[in-house]
């Protein structure tokens, strides 16, 4: 009689199918909670903390406008870097090309995008371009120029600093005073007019005299060009950058105004 066969049953479970499915129900169930805390904390939380959670989740990159910089009075709140200060400069060009008297002021404006920010160097003549000779009361020319550079400058929200410089000819006349008082006299007087003409009250950081000891033309201290007034538009510090708007939307409104596109932040002297 042949031997039966030896059968060997395993007894299989079939719950390990479905072991990990209590996890993805309770992650779902934690990420609904957080959900509705957030909204529970933001419900009462103030106008401004809402305004801000809102806007980063309609713009994550942070480039869009917010509320509330406390810069009252400056127009748009545009931020400017390297590359936009040369938008800056182009703008600030096409300006003073439509001023009358150009042929008289070409020359003597000179602006430069530098490490500090943009630099706007009005540079004297021998008999005198925006000041009387040897004096710091300004003239026609002058104050025509500050004026249209303190009304585009009062736009943005960068810090403006103004210095002053003479040539090495000692000064001749009042007593005690010299290229020193000279120097800081006509910074300052540029500063008030540029106040009056459209610059904030605390947008000028900086009012400086350097006298003969930042000669522009090192090979000749007693060029005309060394006794100047120098403005410059600084870049924005990290405080400031949170309140603004992105650096390409300057670029955007430039070119809407211009209808061109801008070289980079070269030194130009027109001809």
């Amino acid at each position: 009689m042949p031997t039966p066969p030896i059968i060997i049953k395993k007894k299989v479970s079939h719950s390990g199918h479905h072991g990990g499915a209590w996890k993805v129900a309770y992650a779902d169930f934690v990420t609904a909670m957080m959900a509705l805390f957030i909204v529970l904390w933001l419900l009462s939380s103030s106008v401004k903390i809402q305004e801000a959670v809102g806007g980063y989740f309609r713009d994550p990159s942070g480039s869009a406008k917010r509320t509330g910089t406390g810069l009252a009075g400056s127009g748009e709140n545009l931020l400017l870097n390297k590359q936009d200060m040369s938008k800056l400069k182009d703008e600030l060009q096409s300006n003073i090309q439509k001023m009358n008297d150009l042929d008289k002021l070409k020359k003597n404006i000179e602006m430069t995008v530098t490490a500090e920010g943009l630099r706007i160097e009005l540079l004297e003549s021998e008999k005198g371009t925006f000041f009387d000779s040897g004096s710091s009361t300004l003239n026609q020319s002058g104050k025509e120029m500050l004026e249209l550079l303190a009304a585009e400058l009062g736009k943005v929200p960068n810090h403006v600093s103004l210095e002053g410089h003479t040539d090495a000819k000692p000064f001749t006349g009042k007593g005690n005073y010299s290229n020193w008082e000279l120097s800081s006299d006509r910074a300052n007087a540029a500063r008030r007019l540029m106040q009056q003409a459209g610059l904030r009250g605390d947008q000028v950081s900086q009012v400086r005299g350097f006298a003969d000891q930042r000669l522009r033309n090192l090979k000749d201290a007693l060029d005309p060009s060394n006794r100047r007034v120098s403005i410059i538009v600084q870049y924005l510090n990290k405080d400031h950058r949170r309140s603004g708007i992105s650096c390409g939307c300057w670029a955007r409104i430039i070119r809407r105004k211009t209808g061109r596109k801008t070289a980079g932040g070269k030194t130009v002297r027109w001809s």
